[in-house]
C-alpha cells in the first residue's frame, strides 16, 4: 500500500520562507513522478510543481516560477517543497501526490495521480 506523508506547513507572514516535505512508502518511488499540489478555500486542486522520475527535472505553475523550488530523493523516498517570498495568495492545504503512470512526464492535472498525502495547511498572514 502506497502511503504519503507530509509535513512543515504552518502559518508564516509575507515574505517569509516554509519548506514542506512528504516522505512515500513505495519500493517504486523512484520510478514514478510526483507532484505538489494546493487548495484554497472554495477553490480546486491547483498544480503547483512536478518533479520528472529518474532525473528529477522539475515543471512549475507560472504562480511558483522564480519562488518554489521542489527536489526529491530516491534514496529516502521523500520530496520537497521550498517555498520562498510567500504570499497571502499562496494559503492553502498543500498536497504531495504521486503519479498513476510509471516513467512518464508529471502532469499538472490532479487526475492523473493515483496516490495523495492528507495535506498540510500553509497560511501567510500579511
Amino acid at each position: 500500500q502506497v502511503q504519503l506523508v507530509e509535513s512543515g506547513g504552518g502559518l508564516v507572514q509575507a515574505g517569509d520562507s516554509l519548506t514542506l516535505s512528504c516522505t512515500v512508502s513505495d519500493r517504486t518511488f523512484s520510478h514514478y513522478s510526483m507532484g505538489w499540489f494546493r487548495q484554497a478555500p472554495g477553490k480546486g486542486r491547483e498544480f503547483v510543481a512536478g518533479i520528472a522520475w529518474g532525473t528529477g527535472t522539475t515543471f512549475y505553475a507560472d504562480s511558483a516560477k522564480g519562488r518554489f523550488t521542489a527536489s526529491r530523493d530516491n534514496a529516502k523516498n521523500t520530496v520537497t517543497l521550498v517555498m520562498n517570498s510567500l504570499k497571502p495568495e499562496d494559503t492553502a492545504v498543500y498536497y504531495c501526490a504521486r503519479d498513476g503512470a510509471v516513467a512518464t512526464r508529471p502532469s499538472s492535472s490532479p487526475r492523473d495521480y493515483s496516490y495523495w498525502g492528507q495535506g498540510t495547511q500553509v497560511t501567510v498572514s500579511s
